[in-house]
């Protein structure tokens, strides 16, 4: 893995990376010159991603594609019925069949725009106990990042591979071809799909320079191929659903690399957390690890939030996260520990769904524990929770609908009420 930055560039092969041509009449070794393009070519330079990539052969070579039904839950769309403002919560998903690898082991739990609006974004969780060993999947709808919360993946990409063990992150740009084994036999954790503008840094304002997530540590993979003549099916989801093709070889073949729109991994323990030193809480804005904007300055479509271990030392301040109604919608997951806005429920591999304006904050016994606690500087050690907000209400699919957890507005009932002076 190298660093992110601007430009990349990357070759398996010395010689097999063009100096000073992107499309030479004749590339090194017979290989075929292919940009992928992730903005428009007239996009601002500043916002503009493609790279060039240099292959066996074109990844315009395949069969027509034909539906694919295999992964039964990672579906098109949501429920078409009227959805209920109730806030949702869900247990992690049952353990899959033997033989399940990440495409099939996917389940979409919500979504909130089309993918052909070239907005929004869908949230799945995964659990799969096999490699992809002779399929390979690509995303024509969007962006895919995935957060492990338990088992590592290895994602063999296009343009090389990323370890990613939980704690970690990984992005899988829209159109960029991988498929995903499993060191540790099985793995669980969480993908947010974005249709919308590409996932970036978000603007510092008034932080300054340094903080929340710095460019130096996101890592780019190196050059890596695969050079098998063996049948292959690939597996692209587009318009909401999954198509099929066979081919006569693997379609990892890129054996040189150049440009800005790459596979990345980022480890969360890196990220530079920001809080009070005086009283009450900055907005939960700090905690913005990427942001996907919208047309509308300051409205994201969707962010990528994270509540890592940190201190919590404000004074005279109710320390957990305060009791709101919120414009955006909040789909929230656990990788390991402990939140502190919820006593119980809330569990690692699980997830929760606050949709705009939806009242929300600690349970009962988490705002008791809060109200009273000695307020002393602590260390909010075993926790690691991620939230990927939208300006967009969210549609669980029938599934999350048919699983949520019962009695989740149980978690905001026997709140005394306030005794004012007579």
């Amino acid at each position: 893995m190298s660093g992110f930055g601007n430009h990349f560039a990357s070759e398996a092969i010395p010689g097999a990376l063009p100096v000073g041509r992107n499309s030479p009449q004749r590339p090194a070794f017979g290989l075929y010159a292919e940009q992928l393009s992730g903005t428009a070519f007239t996009a601002p330079r500043h916002e503009n991603r493609r790279s060039w990539l240099y292959r066996l052969r074109p990844s315009a070579s395949h069969p027509p594609f034909a539906r694919y039904d295999g992964a039964k839950l990672f579906v098109p769309g949501t429920d078409p019925e009227p959805l209920a403002p109730n806030r949702l919560r869900w247990s992690p998903i049952a353990d899959p069949a033997r033989g399940t690898d990440l495409i099939d082991g996917l389940v979409t739990m919500m979504a909130n725009r089309d993918p052909a609006d070239l907005e929004g974004v869908a949230v799945h969780l995964y659990a799969a106990n096999a490699d992809m060993n002779d399929r390979a999947f690509f995303n024509a709808d969007g962006e895919m990042l995935f957060v492990p919360q338990a088992g590592r993946l290895t994602l063999l990409t296009e343009l090389g591979r990323i370890n990613l063990a939980p704690g970690q992150i990984a992005l899988i740009p829209r159109g960029i071809r991988f498929r995903a084994l499993l060191p540790d036999g099985a793995a669980r954790g969480y993908v947010a799909e974005n249709h919308g503008a590409l996932f970036r840094l978000p603007e510092l304002g008034p932080i300054g320079s340094n903080g929340l997530a710095n460019p130096r540590d996101f890592e780019t993979p190196v050059a890596w191929f695969e050079d098998e003549d063996r049948p292959f099916t690939l597996i692209q989801k587009h318009l909401g659903s999954l198509w099929q093709t066979t081919l006569d070889h693997s379609p990892l073949d890129v054996v040189a690399w150049h440009g800005n729109l790459t596979p990345w991994r980022y480890d969360m323990s890196r990220f530079n957390t920001i809080g009070s030193v005086s009283f009450d809480h900055p907005d939960p804005s700090i905690f913005t690890l990427l942001t996907s904007p919208s047309d509308v300055p300051g409205r994201a479509n969707a962010d990528f939030v994270i509540f890592p271990p940190r201190w919590s030392v404000a004074e005279d301040t109710f320390r957990p996260p305060w009791f709101h109604r919120n414009v955006m919608s909040e789909a929230m997951g656990l990788i390991h520990g402990a939140y502190d806005a919820k006593a119980e429920g809330f569990v690692p591999g699980g997830l929760s769904l606050h949709n705009m304006m939806a009242g929300h904050g600690p349970d009962v016994v988490s705002w008791r524990g809060a109200s009273t606690a000695e307020l002393k500087p602590q260390k909010i050690a075993d926790t690691l929770a991620f939230m990927v907000e939208s300006c967009w209400p969210y549609r669980p699919t029938r599934f999350a609908l048919d699983h949520a957890q019962p009695d989740y507005d149980a978690a905001w009932a026997d709140f005394p009420k306030a005794r004012l002076p007579e």
